[in-house]
This record gives C-alpha cells, sequence and structure tokens, in this order.
C-alpha cells in the first residue's frame, strides 16, 4: 500500500481542537475549501470545473464538521444529501492516499458529523487508521484517542481506542517537547493508568522546560484525576519557587485550586501563593475569593493576612455578594477557625444574608452552614431551630451513603451546641433514638498513636472498672478515654455512675461530691492546620463540647507523644497530664 509523506491541511484545525497543525502549500481547491462559510459552497465544488485530488475530500468532510459544528440540525440534512453521499464515495475510492495529518482529523470529523456506525466510509477511515498506526505521529495517535474517547461511545470505536491506547503506552519516549506533552496528558492521560503513568515519568523528565502556563495545566490535569503523583508534585513546586515566574490571577488561583484538591502542601509554594494573591485580592471577583477560600481550607493552611483581606472582601461586597459564594467562604473560615477582626460586621451580614434564604438551600447545605456558625460560635437559635426541626432532620435518620451520614454527625453536633452552649434554647432537640451512637461512630481504622495510647492508658489503669476506652458520647464525639476521679485524686468505678454524656447510662448513683470526669483526647497529625499547633474548626468545637458537658481535659498532641521513647515515659506523661488538669480546675 503507497501511504504518501506528510502533509496537512489548511483549512485548520477541527472545531474546538487545541492540537498543534503544520502548514502545507495551498492550491486554488484549498483556498476554496479554507474560505468556504457555508456548507452549500463545499458540496458545489463536487459538481462544478473543479479537480479534486486525493486529498480534497478529506479536506472538504473537516470544513463540513468544522461549519456544522454548533448545529446539530443541519448534520442530520447533510447526511441525507446525495452529493454528500458522493463525497464519501469519493473519499473511499482513494483512503488510502489521503495524508497522514488529514487522516486522523478526519475521523474526528466523520464522529462529530455524527454518520452512522453501519456506515462503510467510517469503517473504511477506522480500518485504515489501524493499518497506518505503526507510521502516524505521536501527537496524531493521541489526536485519534481524544476523537474516539470523546465523539462516539460505539463499540467499533472503543475497540479502535484500546489499539491507539496501546501504542501511545508504548511509543511514549517518542515525545520530545513540554508542550505536546501538557496536551496529550490534558487530553488522553485519563483514559490510561499505564499511559498516565508514563506521561507523569515523561513530565519529570522535562519539567525543566515548563513555563508557568504548562506547570498549571499540568497540576490541573493532575487535581482532576485526582492523581497525588508526589514526585511530580514535588519537582513542580521546587520550579515554581525556584524560578522568578510572573504568575497571572488565572495562575494563581488554578494552582491554589490544584494544591487544595490534592492536599499537597508545600510551605515556600504557599507562602507565594498568598503572598501574590493578597495583592490582587482588591481585583478579584467574590466567586474568585470563593474559590479561593476553598483552596487554602482544603490546604490547612490558613494565612491571616490573606483570611482578613477575603472578610475585608465580604463586607465591601455586602450589597452584591451571593448566598453561594458567602457560604463557600464561611465554610473555609469554620474549617481553620478563622474569626475575622471585624467580627461583629462580618457575622452580622451572614445572619442578614442568610436569614431569607437559609430554608431555601440544599438541605445538607443548610446543615454544613449551621454547622460553620457552631464552630465559630456564631449560631442563632432560630438556625439551630430551622435544622433540629424533626420535619427537617428527619430525612438524614437512617441515611446509608456517606454524605448522608456525614451530614447527621454535624447535625448531632448542632444538637450538642444548642445543649450545651446555649442555656436559653427552647427546642426542639433530636430525639433520645437519634443520637444513641452507630456501630459506625467506633469502626474505623486505629491509628499507631490511638493504639499505644490504648495500650498505656490500660496500664494506668491497672483494672477495666477504673475507666472506659473509646467512649462513644451522644454529642457525636468519641472520647479515647474516660475516667472518674474522687476527691482524692483516685479512680472509681466509672460505670457506676451516672452519665449524662452517655445517650444510654449505664450506672445509677450520682457521682460523690467533689468528683471529678476526666477525659482523654487524642490529636493526630491531620487535626491541625499546617504548619501549626491550632487545632481546626471541628476539633475545637469537640474540645469546647466536652468542657462544657463537665470534663476536665488530658490533651494527647501527636507532637508530645513522639517524643516519649519507654513504656514509663508515657505512663508518667499522662498522670502528669492528669494531676495538672485536676490542679487548674482547683485553682480556679
Amino acid at each position: 500500500m503507497h501511504v504518501p509523506p506528510e502533509r496537512s491541511c489548511s483549512s485548520g484545525p477541527c472545531h474546538g481542537s487545541s492540537w498543534p497543525t503544520e502548514t502545507c502549500q495551498e492550491n486554488h481547491v484549498d483556498r476554496l475549501i479554507k474560505k468556504a462559510a457555508r456548507p452549500e459552497e463545499l458540496l458545489e465544488l463536487l459538481g462544478g470545473s473543479h479537480h479534486l485530488d486525493n486529498n480534497h475530500a478529506a479536506l472538504v468532510l473537516i470544513r463540513l464538521s468544522h461549519l456544522l459544528s454548533e448545529k446539530p440540525e443541519d448534520k442530520a440534512l447533510l447526511i441525507q444529501d446525495a452529493r454528500f453521499q458522493q463525497l464519501l464515495c469519493l473519499l473511499n475510492s482513494q483512503i488510502n492516499s489521503v495524508w497522514h495529518g488529514s487522516l486522523s482529523r478526519l475521523l474526528r470529523s466523520l464522529y462529530a458529523l455524527g454518520l452512522p456506525r453501519t456506515s462503510k466510509e467510517l469503517q473504511s477511515v477506522e480500518q485504515e487508521v489501524r493499518w497506518r498506526m505503526r507510521k502516524l505521529k505521536y501527537k496524531h495517535l493521541a489526536f485519534l484517542a481524544d476523537s474516539c474517547a470523546t465523539l462516539s461511545q460505539e463499540q467499533h470505536s472503543q475497540e479502535l481506542l484500546t489499539e491507539l491506547l496501546m501504542h501511545l503506552e508504548r511509543r511514549w519516549t517518542e515525545i520530545e517537547d513540554g508542550h505536546t506533552l501538557v496536551t496529550i496528558m490534558m487530553k488522553v492521560g485519563h483514559l490510561s493508568e499505564p499511559l498516565m503513568n508514563r506521561l507523569e515519568d515523561k513530565c519529570l523528565e522535562l519539567v525543566e522546560q515548563f513555563g508557568p502556563d504548562e506547570l498549571r495545566k499540568v497540576l490541573v490535569t493532575l487535581a482532576a484525576q485526582s492523581r497525588r503523583s508526589v514526585p511530580l508534585l514535588r519537582a513542580i513546586s521546587y520550579h515554581l519557587v525556584q524560578k522568578p515566574f510572573s504568575l497571572t490571577k488565572s495562575v494563581l488561583l488554578d494552582l491554589a485550586y490544584a494544591y487544595g484538591k490534592l492536599g499537597f502542601h508545600q510551605t515556600q509554594v504557599s507562602q507565594r501563593l498568598a503572598a501574590d494573591l493578597l495583592s490582587l485580592t482588591p481585583s478579584l471577583t467574590s466567586g474568585e475569593v470563593a474559590r479561593c477560600a476553598k483552596s487554602f481550607a482544603l490546604l490547612k493552611w490558613l494565612n491571616l493576612p490573606l483570611y482578613e483581606a477575603f472578610a475585608q472582601h465580604v463586607l465591601n461586597r455586602a450589597q452584591d455578594i451571593t448566598v453561594p459564594h458567602l457560604c463557600s467562604i464561611l465554610l473555609a473560615f469554620a474549617r481553620l477557625n478563622f474569626h475575622p477582626d471585624q467580627e461583629d460586621e462580618f457575622f452580622s451580614l451572614v445572619h442578614e444574608k442568610l436569614g431569607s434564604e437559609l430554608p431555601g438551600l440544599e438541605p445538607a447545605l443548610q446543615v454544613d452552614l449551621v454547622w460553620a456558625l457552631c464552630v465559630l460560635q456564631q449560631a442563632r437559635e432560630a438556625e439551630l431551630q430551622a435544622v433540629l426541626h424533626p420535619e427537617f432532620h428527619i430525612q438524614f435518620l437512617g441515611g446509608k451513603s456517606q454524605k448522608d451520614q456525614n451530614t447527621f454527625q454535624k447535625l448531632l453536633h448542632i444538637n450538642a451546641t444548642a445543649m450545651l452552649e446555649h442555656p436559653d434554647y427552647s427546642g426542639p432537640l433530636l430525639p433520645a433514638s437519634a443520637v444513641a451512637p452507630r456501630p459506625s461512630a467506633l469502626d474505623r481504622k486505629v491509628t499507631p498513636l490511638q493504639k499505644e495510647l490504648q495500650e498505656t492508658l490500660k496500664g494506668l489503669l491497672g483494672s477495666a472498672d477504673r475507666g472506659s476506652l473509646e467512649v462513644a458520647t451522644q454529642y457525636g464525639w468519641v472520647l479515647d478515654a474516660e475516667v472518674l476521679l474522687d476527691s482524692d485524686g483516685q479512680f472509681l468505678p466509672v460505670r457506676d455512675f451516672v452519665a449524662p454524656h452517655l445517650a444510654q447510662p449505664t450506672g445509677s448513683q450520682p457521682p460523690p461530691a467533689g468528683a471529678k470526669r476526666v477525659a482523654f483526647l487524642r490529636w493526630e497529625f491531620p487535626n491541625f492546620s499546617t504548619r501549626s499547633k491550632d487545632l481546626l474548626g471541628r476539633f475545637v468545637l469537640a474540645r469546647r463540647h466536652i468542657l462544657a458537658a463537665g470534663f476536665l481535659i488530658v490533651d494527647v498532641p501527636f507532637y508530645e507523644w513522639l517524643e516519649l521513647k519507654s513504656e514509663w515515659q508515657k505512663g508518667a506523661y499522662l498522670k502528669d497530664k492528669m494531676r495538672k488538669a485536676v490542679a487548674e480546675e482547683l485553682a480556679k
């Protein structure tokens, strides 16, 4: 079979394509095809005095696809046109003479035009692609794979896609420049895990060539696929820090989004993004501020000047900020436990905006917002009542999905806020049957710190009746351990006494005068803001609730526990912390 040398069509790429094209010599027919503004002008070329060479039929079809890209109703009429059928016959008779560059765009165009899967001309083009696969350039293979994936779900095109991906996986070393690599990664990387692994390897090899736009595209592609490729993320972070790139607003926002979505924190990158975005804050829209606040909240990175600027933005745009944007900003503040300097003005605006809008929001979002206000100690009675009302909360009782269970967990925290932090709250509250801990409350993977702490506590208590481990409270929080001490600091049999924090108390006796309940709370690395010893909002709320329920708290943060090497040190550490908690209570 004769395969002609490489040539590309002057008609430009198929509509919506960002793939590289090559130039070619134009003759008269080429110019007519390129300038055609209506399908009729192209179809007239068939019946006139023009001589269509072996590549023109392909070029006409590519141009037709471009002209009809936004007109689906015209595509159906075109396929029924006799001249179009003539054009397909002409193409079919000389398919082996179509240039390589045109062939890849031709198949995409036939898919876009909606040719039926029974079309022998479509099958002929697909077969021609199979025959030439070894000779096509890598970028053409990738373009074809993208066409098969996005424009046709028919079995025959998916079979071709499988073959194309196999060739792309085998020939990945042919990629020579960063632009081609990034384009292929964005277009077809998600179609094949082995291919994406190869493309990530190639990125590591070529990352020094990347400018800020390529770095942005790679990061956004990784984020879209939730691929936390640590070596590649480190390499990109290194170049963002070391090179004096000038980063535009859109690049900064995309970088913040990608790092947040992937949960990858690199301190110098976060500092640079925060500093650059702070200078741009006056020019940001409310949507961009909301997106940015969410990105840094996902990173658990609290940059105080930047977040103060976000709060000021909300106050400055009080009249026109939308409720969805305000919601995103409020949830970000709650995650990081951020209280703006102008707290009263900020939350006055929040309550004013949410007042009439809250009942109309999606139910799970209503819960999220009231929960966020609870974290920030700003929830009002009417807001608590709205989500604790039986007609509202019943939709989340017994929910099986993870989202429903997470929402119900927040309802427990809201219920606890109403009980423990709003002494004048008049109801309603969740029913007793709802606050009883579910089996899933304790059904979580045990962490190394949790395992070590439990073993040390068992040794410290001596016998099982002197304390309880893994105590699920009616407030939606689980205590690592609970003990009851008498006025002399001696352990009491904790299960013999009334325990109002349990949904189903075991004991009946009131604790003796002077007795003190002590809760042990372990704080893991993910419970803190990045590079900080400040707890995230969720865990600040937990600690407040446990204190309000009448407990003394023994905090066990990971950074202190890691310093303890022997069992004796760990036991002594817990005893010392317990003594200090009691002493501080007595000193009040």
